[in-house]
Order: structure tokens, then C-alpha cells, then sequence
């Protein structure tokens, strides 16, 4: 079992940036790869993004490529989660995953990861 809490989410003006966290806890944090999801109100879980669980290896959503980066401590069993130039169609909640195997064999779906956080809310005023 892994328990996930995401932090730092907020209100930010378009254009602005955020630095989302997620501290894990319970099995060991640094066999898993972590993952970000976001959902908009009325919309599907959406794939952010993805890092192995070394940290050697990141996947980005093409929506946010070039403006978000993930990145994780297994010191501290924590990822983040870097959000720069935020648009009016980024807000939604933002869900940390984790999930059992290497990115590299993911679609990149919500099946993929095991287990989820509670999500943190991410506000863009324009």
C-alpha cells in the first residue's frame, strides 16, 4: 500500500507558475513510477505526466510540453511536479499516481497507476 498527499496547488494568474508536490508513504516509494493526472469539472482524467523510478526517465502530455516538468527525491519520497506559463485551460485538480512498472511500458491511461492521491486544485485567472 502507498498513500499519496498532494500539496501546493492554488490560484495563479495566466502566465505565472506553480510547484506541486506529492509526499509518499508506506511501501517503498523508490520501485514505483509516479505520475500526474489532472481533471478539468464535466472532463475525463487526463495523463500530465510521468517519471521512472529513478528519475532517468520523464513522459509529458503534449499539452504541457516545455511547460511543466516532473521530477521526484527518493530521499525524500516526493515528487513534484514544476508548472510554468500557466494557460486558462490548465485549472483542474491535479492527482499524483503510482504505479507498479517502468513508464516506458505505459499508454499513459489511469489504469496504469495503482494507486492516487486525494488531488490538490489548480485555479488560472486570466
Amino acid at each position: 500500500q502507498v498513500q499519496l498527499v498532494e500539496s501546493g496547488g492554488g490560484l495563479v494568474q495566466a502566465g505565472g507558475s506553480l510547484r506541486l508536490s506529492c509526499a509518499a508513504s508506506g511501501r517503498t516509494f523508490s520501485s514505483y513510477a509516479m505520475g500526474w493526472f489532472r481533471q478539468a469539472p464535466g472532463k475525463e482524467r487526463e495523463f500530465v505526466a510521468a517519471i521512472s523510478w529513478s528519475g532517468g526517465s520523464t513522459y509529458d502530455a503534449d499539452s504541457v510540453k516545455g511547460r511543466f516538468t516532473i521530477s521526484r527525491d527518493n530521499a525524500k519520497n516526493t515528487v513534484y511536479l514544476q508548472m510554468n506559463s500557466l494557460k486558462p485551460e490548465d485549472p483542474a485538480v491535479y492527482y499524483c499516481a503510482a504505479g507498479p512498472y517502468d513508464p516506458e511500458y505505459y499508454s499513459f491511461g489511469t489504469y496504469d497507476f495503482e494507486y492516487w492521491g486525494q488531488g490538490t486544485q489548480v485555479t488560472v485567472s486570466s
